[in-house]
């Protein structure tokens, strides 16, 4: 665990962590980030301009539709596609991304346990995503099926905007009756899940090793030689601390720390 110096959020009374809203594809499903990389790179070189994973990744975590909008405005893809191609491209992205969440929608080891462990000590568990409502249905059931079940789960079109806007967190706390913000942690993969956090006035905690900056499947990144291993996770929890997070994790078995932690900076 690595904690920041950062300003914590105003707490309001807070005195413990009564929720953590969790992010999906990087942080609970999908080792990696994969699905949404895959997709993207398919879509851009049916359109005859292939793009590198390092472009794909860079607004990793926004909603889909935007995220197609930012690599279109990208000088050296806006150069060959023009803007207004982007409903075209988000509607083959559509069914080419739900093809891929079927074979990239694997709980990440040990997320059913965290989850449980947090919820014996009585803390409710949602979730945010950059998927649409019908993709994000889609992971929600398999995820169920491997023991992952969150207690709501929130899409950009279901508050309204996507990140870094704060308003699913909004939405997800009032689904879950929890109040103040400063009790409540938000948990992503993503420089646009710790700003969502940020926005949001929770706490902002970035996990390094599963996520979109290291970019690599469970098997590809523990058979990686230890000082690669090592240099790619230094540069994800740079990524995450630049991001602003109050937090940085390699992954969420690191998180009850980070809540002891919390919780004596909210009892001091």
């Amino acid at each position: 665990m690595t904690l920041l110096n950062r300003e914590t959020p105003p707490s309001l009374g807070a005195k413990r962590v009564l929720a953590v809203i969790f992010d999906w594809a990087g942080t609970t499903v999908d080792f990696g980030s994969l699905a949404p990389v895959r997709t993207l790179e398919r879509v851009f070189a049916e359109a005859g301009v292939p793009i590198t994973e390092e472009e794909a990744r860079r607004d990793m975590g926004i909603a889909k539709r935007d995220h197609i909008a930012a690599l279109l405005a990208m000088p050296r893809i806006r150069a060959k596609i023009a803007s207004t191609d982007i409903d075209l491209l988000y509607d083959r992205f559509i069914p080419l991304q739900f093809e891929c969440l079927k074979q990239y929608s694997k709980v990440i080891g040990g997320i059913p346990e965290v989850v449980e462990t947090l919820r014996s000590r009585g803390i409710k568990i949602g979730s945010t995503t950059g998927y649409t409502r019908a993709m994000l249905d889609l992971l929600v059931t398999q995820a169920a099926r491997q023991g992952y079940r969150p207690d709501c789960s929130f899409s950009p079109e279901d508050a309204g905007s996507g990140r870094p806007h704060p308003f699913m967190i909004y939405a997800a706390a009032v689904e879950m009756q929890v109040y103040p913000l400063g009790a409540i942690i938000k948990v992503g993969d993503t420089e646009s899940d710790i700003k969502e956090g940020l926005n949001a006035g929770v706490w902002s905690v970035g996990v390094a090793g599963t996520g979109n900056s290291i970019g690599l499947s469970e098997p590809q990144f523990n058979s990686l030689p230890p000082a690669e291993k090592t240099n790619r996770l230094q540069k994800a929890r740079k990524d995450l601390q630049t991001a602003g997070a109050h937090y940085v994790i390699d992954t969420l078995a690191d998180l009850h720390a980070v809540i002891r932690d919390i919780e004596t900076r909210l009892n001091p």
